[in-house]
């Protein structure tokens, strides 16, 4: 039987901004969780002379997954046996191949709403159940080990992510210990979504091996590592779960791209250039924050970490997609709506990506500035207020 699932309408309103960038419109793209910048330096280098020198082929980097390690030991004081990492195409097969080899049809697996669309679809997919713990101000829009103890009865497993897509909250060390012993108590296999590790702006992110040596913690270069489109992520499993999730990866998906890997050894010995990057995020962060409240968005996630705003626009509409398309077509900057992270609440939410130029930030307010009070006007006109 198939499985129905929602499309991911953000792509949608992406289409429409290359569309209109075609016929010559000014487009702004606020709408994907992308980085402007490219790999780091070293990284194209390193693969200008792969390209001249190596064949490549399907390959697994043992260098590479040993400068995994020792990352993991110097980011945060975990040591990992280097066979742990298995090499994916990018983070979305590594969710699919965590959830896959984790898990059977029917499993219930709990994770929060507002969440990563990707996470619902691809449970849907493979016919397992998600359970959505709804999340609002009162936890900042994050999982607690209390809504987890809640649950009658235990799911058989739980995906958390921090920082958080699309509303870039952060779980405190000390919650995620709380939610590890939850889980140990109740047998709730974890799935600890790091992808947006390295992009804060609160201090240290935490890992989830830190507390629960036993999760299955996803992650790639795409973020902050600036490496989207070369597709490279991986899935770091317990020693005990290795023999099948590598006779899964290995009859789906083969191998990650030879090239890519060669790349990432370089990316992971490019900090200041990539902190840089974040230095760039964050100061776009600040631009935003100060101009909120001209746009009237007063009610916003915290953006701990990643490089979302997630804002509640109930007071201008409850159809986050038309909002979208409509900011778009009247001011080229493209956005993404609610209802792709939160299918009950998220038609009063938008997400604006902030993973852009610092000129491209400052164009984007003064753009949306005078339309959301123009919007806001006639939503006022309307209702009689």
């Amino acid at each position: 039987m198939t499985a129905e699932i929602a499309p991911f309408q953000a792509i949608g309103v992406s289409r429409l901004a290359h569309a209109l960038q075609a016929e010559g419109r000014s487009i702004i793209h606020m709408e994907f969780g992308q980085p402007s910048t490219g790999a780091p330096r070293a990284a194209i280098a390193a693969a200008h002379r792969v390209l001249d020198t190596d064949g490549m082929g399907y390959w697994e980097s043992p260098e590479l997954k040993a400068r995994l390690a020792r990352y993991y030991d110097e980011t945060y004081g975990v040591q990992v046996e280097p066979d742990r990492f298995i090499l994916t195409c990018g983070a979305s097969p590594a969710l699919v191949l965590a959830l896959i080899s984790s898990f059977s049809p029917g499993d219930r697996v709990a994770l929060a709403r507002p969440g990563y669309i990707a996470y619902r679809n691809t449970l849907l997919s493979l016919h397992m159940v998600p359970v959505e713990i709804p999340c609002g101000g009162e936890t900042r829009y994050q999982l607690t080990a209390a809504s987890l103890a809640a649950l009658d009865p235990a799911p058989d497993g739980v995906i958390i992510a921090s920082p958080a897509n699309p509303t870039g909250t952060i779980i405190t060390a000390e919650e995620l210990k709380a939610i590890a012993k939850v889980c140990q108590d109740r047998k709730i296999r974890i799935v600890s979504d790091e992808i947006y590790h390295g992009l804060s702006y609160v201090g240290p992110t935490r890992s989830m091996l830190e507390f629960e040596p036993d999760a299955l913690v996803i992650n790639s270069f795409s973020k902050y590592f600036s490496m989207v489109g070369w597709r490279l992520g991986w899935l770091l499993a317990p020693q005990a779960h290795l023999h099948r999730a590598r006779a899964y990866v290995g009859n789906l998906f083969l191998t990650a791209p030879s090239l890519s890997q060669h790349a990432a050894l370089a990316a992971l010995d490019s900090r200041e250039e990539l902190e840089g990057h974040v230095a760039v995020y964050a100061g776009n962060r600040r631009l935003l924050l100060n101009a909120l409240p001209s746009l009237g968005l007063n009610a916003i996630a915290p953006p701990d970490g990643a490089f979302y705003i997630y804002a509640n626009i109930a007071h201008l509409t409850d159809d986050s997609l038309a909002f979208c398309q409509a900011m778009l077509r009247e001011t080229g900057v493209a956005t993404a709506p609610g209802v792709d992270f939160d299918p009950v609440e998220g038609r009063r939410f938008i997400r604006m990506s902030f993973a852009v130029s610092a000129a491209e930030t400052e164009d984007a307010i003064s753009r949306i500035i005078p339309w959301f009070a123009k919007h806001g006007r006639l939503k006022a006109a309307q209702t009689g207020d």
